[in-house]
């Protein structure tokens, strides 16, 4: 039986018909007929989390997972507002968050009852399309209720908001079915053929073409650039950009240098990184790059060749540096045993890390908004959606920050953490200046003595631990390998000065 509240009745109906089939949600009063509704619809997943902050980046992890819409389902009141971060996230990566948000009726707003705010545009341009749904009186409400889901759910690449105001009785489960509701179709506009003509013989007649790829990795890229960043002779003259944000500072500067970039996204936004952008193409840019990559096995080109073989030879020297027992240490173990994997890093320095080492597997990381609230969140989501192992590589400030990821009743053995835990923001330690603070480390770097083990007890996750080289390998090796039904977590403890050491070591050790 579902409830009795037509506006949600309609908005069910609707979410499968639009084929949202994964909905994560938080618990409350307010949005308890919503709840409701979602987990008596057999075509409906939910999956519950207490923290919404948590519970938005959990949806996120998932719409990675499935390249599928996921729905969010948070009650009245600043429970909206904990999601905001994730909706941020997800507006940047494109991906198609449904928030659904229940609300107190608006005659109600700003009258000091409780759990009442102005939540309609509540999360601002930080969502494609925000729609408040009238509680049905009539055909013509009948009608724009409709319309208005509609509208929000034909959205493709982008977080959208619904909010939906219930007045009491709340708790009334008596309609026997879902209505059947019109549902109005989203067709996608591919690229024409003559566009990816015109953008490869840019690309090819240029002088000195490059092809970037963006969100988040740009493999050995910055170790490239540091090699060559005096030569205007590497400077590209044509950059063709896809994807989303650069991870490396060092190579956003050094394509400034260039004359001229062309971006392409689906949006057909407007994103000027290089502050040389000319064009932008409305598109599928791995399709763009696909036929750029097989005109180039046709016609090679001499300036692409040239970059091709920089790369193979730095990836030829990182491949020989045995960096000392330190996080880099770990990470390049762990990604020399991964294998093809799922892998979801976190923000700062393990995101960096993953750039010099990651391995031919996907790697994900909310480099949307480059927050490190919802990393582990994110990767937990997508683990509870995906048959695969699903790995992240954490630090210990991301970590203890997002630790309520673990606080959920979803997780499974197929879920593993790569802790780095140097007992501070271990980024700070390499930032040329700020040593001369005398608060860097207590304040800035947040300098702490905390351990996970703990937290793994409470949330029955196994807990491995390592300290030193020699226990590194096969800490690693358990952590890939041990079967087990529940999430396991290996904390790997190093110093944030040697962390620091190895990683100057690792650049000066890079030569033409």
């Amino acid at each position: 039986m579902y409830s009795n509240k037509e506006h949600v009745n309609i908005l069910t109906s609707l979410l499968v018909a639009h084929g949202i089939r994964h909905a994560v949600v938080c618990p409350g009063s307010r949005n308890s007929s919503i709840v409701h509704n979602l987990n008596e619809c057999p075509d409906i997943a939910c999956y519950p989390v207490t923290d919404e902050r948590s519970a938005g980046f959990y949806a996120l992890g998932m719409t990675q997972a499935l390249q599928q819409p996921v729905a969010v389902c948070v009650t009245s009141g600043t429970a909206l507002l904990n999601l905001a971060p994730a909706v941020a996230e997800a507006w940047y990566q494109h991906r198609p968050l449904v928030v659904i948000s229940a609300d107190r009726p608006p005659q109600w707003i700003d009258q000091l009852d409780g759990q009442t705010l102005p939540q309609p545009d509540a999360l601002g341009r930080f969502v494609r399309k925000a729609v408040s749904l009238p509680e049905i009186r009539d055909d013509e409400q009948r009608w724009y209720c409709n319309r208005l889901v509609n509208e929000a759910l034909i959205v493709r690449n982008a977080p959208v908001h619904i909010n939906v105001p219930i007045s009491e009785p709340l708790f009334d489960y008596t309609v026997s079915d879902l209505p059947v509701e019109r549902r109005i179709e989203w067709l996608p506009a591919d690229i024409a053929p003559s566009t990816l003509s015109h953008v490869a013989r840019m690309f090819l007649q240029a002088q000195r073409p490059m092809l970037i790829s963006g969100q988040p990795m740009n493999p050995l890229l910055d170790e490239a650039v540091s090699l060559v960043a005096g030569d205007d002779s590497y400077v590209p003259d044509f950059v063709l950009c896809i994807g989303d944000s650069i991870v490396s500072k060092r190579l956003k500067r050094f394509l400034r240098k260039a004359r001229e970039t062309w971006v392409v996204n689906e949006t057909g936004e407007v994103t000027d990184t290089f502050m040389n952008l000319t064009h932008v193409v409305q598109g599928d840019g791995e399709a763009v790059a696909d036929h750029i990559r097989m005109m180039l096995v046709m016609e090679p080109h001499p300036f692409v060749k040239r970059w091709d073989d920089l790369l193979e030879h730095v990836r030829r020297q990182v491949g020989a540096y045995e960096p000392a027992y330190s996080e880099m240490a770990a990470v390049k173990y762990f990604e020399s045993q991964v294998g093809y994997a799922v892998v979801h890093y976190a923000n700062s320095s393990a995101i960096r890390l993953a750039n010099s080492f990651a391995g031919a597997h996907p790697v994900f990381c909310n480099r949307g908004v480059n927050g490190i609230e919802g990393s582990l969140s994110t990767a937990a989501g997508f683990s509870v959606v995906s048959d695969e192992r699903v790995f992240c590589v954490i630090g210990d400030l991301s970590f203890f920050y997002d630790q309520n990821a673990l606080w959920n009743r979803n997780l499974r053995g197929n879920f593993r953490i790569l802790l780095l835990n140097n007992g501070c923001g271990g980024i700070f330690n390499m930032l040329s200046g700020l040593e001369q603070s005398a608060a860097r480390d207590r304040l800035v770097a947040a300098g702490h003595h905390t351990s996970a083990e703990g937290i793994c007890r409470q949330n029955d996750v196994v807990y491995l631990s390592v300290n030193h080289a020699a226990q590194l390998p096969s800490a690693i090796d358990t952590l890939l390998y041990l079967e087990s039904d529940r999430p396991v977590l290996l904390e790997v403890f190093t110093d944030p000065d040697d962390d620091a050491r190895v990683l100057r070591d690792y650049y000066q050790a890079l030569s033409l």
